[in-house]
């Protein structure tokens, strides 16, 4: 198979969802059961995907295959020169991989949603809304260059509001929505920015050319800061996408969409999109740009975890706890483990979305009821989905024999070792606190949902395991969430085909002398490469791999025995605790007050902002719009009297002049010889007595 014929591939990957979406919207109404075409065509998506991994990871794995065309071409440009925007395919490792679970996922759930959406008034539209999120994150994988990425990126953004908001009719949703939607606007327009600076620079979106460009010492308004600068906000994009903090508050309010979605949008394709993003461009990152990375990312894990040990609404639950992985994965693209990052974005998809699809079978068995204080002793009732949720629940807490163990203890070490080096202890320390809380509150779901005794015994009573076209997606995520697919050795993943052969850290393009300089100290003797990319930084990662797992399981062990304390055994009694530490539980529980926060300031600044400006527009604007509409008035009014009475008075006084001497003349041409007569010698008379005859 020649690479033309996988870039052919890959462009149908690309279209048969946008047909798919165009097909349902248009027919539909005509043929209610079109959804099931939108089935069949990632059906087909996916075998096609399938057919490209394999394809390119047994005859092309050390080969990237470019595809691109001339779109615009702006010819000889003042200043900039020759300028032209090509667009084009990359199809590397990682694009292959990328697509494989796009389409693995957007399949699953587009048959899970068969039954549970099942009923719905627009089950048709639903399907349609699938299909342009599909494409359009398959359209972000594929891109070479940044601005096809930046347009299928917002017409992500566009699918998102679409499946968040798809019962509009009530107003959380609604909200939510639109809360999805500009937050997401916030940080792309610093991406937005970014790519500016990137095309200003150098006249192409393309990321090989960018690169090389830059590897050539070719740098920003000819300064390392603005490099440094052009890469963060970039990753800004990343941020709303990938709900990092301070943007992250969309996204456990995006569980007001129906569950399928938040298991394709929020778990595994949508937010998984900006740690994409931040690996695509991770060669041209700066030192201090990695180092905001890497802080952006252990702070939100540590905040989300935080948030996530308190809530009692099984999506929210979930929600933080994407947050919270997600951070795991920025984190680590900082940190320089850049292997270990697209690891646990590709293993934290299978598991996570096994546990958005499990909690949406449970939440289907209970009637819609998502407070797992309403819950219980479901294990009994439904063993596939309780099954589902041990494996994935041990995957995200890093236990052995699982994929999460592999990919988070690789990133965890990876901050490990960066931290050995360079003295940033604060980001390993916010990893394993993570760790211990990920495996606390993952299993305190767990025990609260399906242990112990009914809470609610009229909706228990009616639950049972969800239909198999619910069950199949839950055993197929079940069985990728274990450490077999990745690697033969269960605590090595290094060994394993996954990052020994499939996924390489690209070279750093930016100039030696300018990344990491905060790293250069005589004591630790960095003074030259990147710490991802040198032989100093491979050695930590051996030293820290020992350690990590050591301690990694010690936390996560500790996790699960004090969820199993607390919340199962009773040794110790929730309420009294959550009783003891109040000030620190309602922190929590209202979620830092971020949202309140931003409530106080952006959104009443904004809405008392807005009251001022129509203030101004009231009394200034229109005070000066309607003050001169009355001095126009006024002197409208002045000079309509004016002409009135001096202009036509005079006018009219003239005219009755002329009219009362035409009355005296008149009687003067009687037309009477007589009267001649009599005027002629009265005007005789008068000359001689007046003049003196000559």
């Amino acid at each position: 198979m020649n690479d033309i014929i996988l870039v052919n591939i890959s462009i149908i990957t690309l279209l048969l969802p946008l047909f798919g979406f165009g097909l349902i919207i248009i027919f539909s109404k005509r043929f209610p059961k079109l959804y099931m075409a939108g089935i069949g065509l990632l059906i087909i998506n996916f075998f096609l995907s399938v057919v490209l991994l394999y394809a390119k990871l047994s005859n092309y794995i050390s080969q990237d295959i470019n595809f691109q065309f001339t779109w615009i071409d702006f010819g000889n440009v003042p200043v900039f020169g020759n300028v032209h925007i090509d667009l084009g395919i990359k199809i590397d490792n990682i694009t292959v991989i990328m697509l494989f679970v796009v389409n693995l996922i957007s399949m699953l759930v587009h048959i899970y949603s068969l039954e549970y959406m099942k009923g719905d008034k627009r089950f048709n539209r639903y399907y349609a809304y699938l299909g342009i999120f599909t494409f359009s994150m398959i359209g972000i994988v594929i891109a070479n260059n940044l601005l096809m990425i930046y347009i299928f990126w917002e017409l992500v953004g566009l699918s998102s509001y679409l499946l968040i908001g798809f019962w509009y009719e009530k107003k959380s949703a609604a909200d939510a929505s639109k809360k999805a939607f500009i937050t997401n606007r916030v940080g792309d327009l610093g991406m937005f920015i970014g790519i500016l600076i990137v095309f200003t620079t150098y006249h192409t979106f393309t990321f090989d050319s960018i690169f090389e460009q830059i590897s050539n010492g070719v740098l920003p308004f000819d300064s390392n800061a603005w490099l440094t600068a052009t890469g963060i906000l970039i990753f800004m994009g990343a941020v709303g996408k990938s709900a990092q903090f301070p943007l992250h508050v969309w996204l456990p309010d995006a569980m007001e969409g129906p569950t399928p979605v938040s298991a394709l949008i929020h778990s595994a394709t949508m937010v998984a999109a900006g740690v994409y993003l931040s690996l695509r461009i991770f060669a041209m990152l700066t030192a201090d740009a990695m180092l905001v990375i890497a802080v952006v990312g252990g702070f939100t894990s540590f905040l989300a975890a935080t948030i996530a040990i308190t809530q009692n609404d099984i999506k929210r639950v979930l929600a933080y706890s994407t947050v919270s992985q997600l951070g795991y994965m920025v984190m680590a693209v900082g940190v320089g483990a850049f292997q270990y990052a697209f690891f646990h974005l590709i293993t934290h998809a299978f598991f996570k979305s096994n546990l958005f699809l499990g909690s949406g079978s449970v939440i289907h068995a209970m009637h819609h009821e998502q407070d797992m204080r309403e819950m219980g002793g479901l294990r009994k009732k439904m063993p596939i989905t309780y099954a589902a949720f041990i494996v994935s629940s041990l995957a995200i807490s890093g236990i052995p024999l699982t994929s999460g163990f592999l990919s988070k203890d690789g990133l965890l070490a990876g901050s490990l070792a960066f931290a050995h080096l360079t003295g940033h202890w604060l980001l390993p320390t916010f990893g394993f606190l993570v760790a211990l809380m990920t495996a606390f509150y993952m299993f305190r779901l767990v025990i609260m949902t399906f242990h112990g005794e009914p809470r609610n015994k009229e909706k228990y009573d009616h639950a049972h395991e969800s239909p198999f076209v619910m069950v199949l997606p839950l055993i197929v995520l079940t069985t990728l969430s274990l450490f077999f697919w990745y690697t033969p050795n269960p605590v090595a993943p290094e060994q394993g085909w996954f990052l020994s052969e499939w996924v390489h850290t690209p070279e750093s393009v930016v100039p030696q002398e300018t990344r990491f300089d905060f790293m250069k100290t005589e004591t630790e003797g960095v003074t030259e490469s990147a710490v991802a990319f040198s032989e100093e930084y491979e050695h930590a990662m051996h030293w820290a791999h020992i350690p990590t797992l050591v301690l990694s399981l010690l936390l996560g062990g500790l996790g699960i025995l004090f969820a199993f304390l607390i919340y199962h055994w009773r040794k110790i009694d929730p309420d009294e605790l959550a009783e003891k530490l109040k000030p620190a539980y309602l922190f929590s529980l209202n979620k830092w007050y971020v949202d309140e926060f931003y409530e106080a300031t952006f959104i009443s600044g904004t809405l008392k902002l807005s009251y001022l400006l129509s203030l101004f527009d009231k009394y200034v604007v229109d005070g000066i719009v309607n003050g001169t509409a009355y001095v126009t008035r006024v002197i409208s009014t002045i000079s309509g009297i004016f002409d009135k009475y001096i202009i036509d008075g005079f006018v009219n006084f003239t005219a009755f002049l002329s009219g009362l001497l035409g009355l005296g003349f008149r009687r003067l041409q009687s037309g009477r010889i007589q009267t001649y007569l009599v005027l002629v010698i009265f005007s005789l008379i008068i000359l001689l007595l007046f003049f003196e005859p000559f």
